[in-house]
């Protein structure tokens, strides 16, 4: 084909090797299969403990885009554990994960792991290391029996959304300037330091009158 008007050159480029670049994906089913059956011979290494590994602490999202979030956490902080009345060194012991990184910014996500905490340690079925000797803190033969080894994540984290009810608009919420509010809320921000001066003045300026 030949060239219209004032156009680019074609320079076609038809003899690329492509068939030697291209990669295939022809073992991804024996990959899965791979997969699964050392997923298998995990749980049964590890067996009775649970298959998705430790005891994951409840925290937030970082960012205000995603705090509202709640996901599970690398591992539980040292106040925390002390809270619930477990040794830092036992934690890991008996599938608890530690992180003595992270802190407590608020009181509320130290309850809620604290509490989290002791319902996991109320439903531990804990084996002896010796069945001859059990231990202080050891499960009895009956709960032994029963136990049996957990596949998913062990208590796992649900966020709960509460949806508020239809309701009437007040007269408040009627009559209430968010944009306005809003203005005065940030002018009140911008002029606080000068406002606290100018009062100062005048109290000192009030001061020099009496004198």
């Amino acid at each position: 084909m030949a060239p219209s008007r004032n156009g680019m050159l074609l320079n076609p480029h038809f003899h690329k090797d492509w068939q030697k670049r291209v990669r295939t994906w022809f073992n991804q089913p024996a990959r899965k299969l791979r997969r699964r059956k050392a997923r298998q011979v995990k749980a049964r290494l590890i067996a009775p403990r649970p298959v998705a590994g430790p005891l994951r602490p409840q925290v937030r999202c970082p960012t205000i885009r995603y705090h509202t979030k709640v996901r599970a956490g690398r591992g539980f902080t040292l106040e925390e554990l002390k809270a619930a009345g477990i040794h830092k060194k036992t934690a890991r012991t008996i599938g608890i994960a530690v992180d003595s990184r992270r802190r407590n910014r608020s009181s509320e996500s130290l309850q809620a792991n604290v509490q989290r905490l002791k319902e996991y340690r109320s439903k531990l079925i804990l084996f002896p290391r010796k069945a001859s000797a059990p231990k202080k803190g050891d499960s009895t033969e009956e709960e032994l029996k029963m136990a049996t080894q957990l596949g998913g994540p062990v208590m796992p984290i649900k966020s709960v959304q509460k949806t508020e009810k239809a309701r009437i608009i007040s007269e408040d919420e009627k009559n209430f300037k968010a944009f306005a509010s809003l203005r005065m809320a940030r002018a009140n921000a911008r002029l606080f330091g000068i406002r606290a001066k100018r009062a100062k003045e005048a109290a000192d300026q009030d001061v020099e009158k009496k004198k």
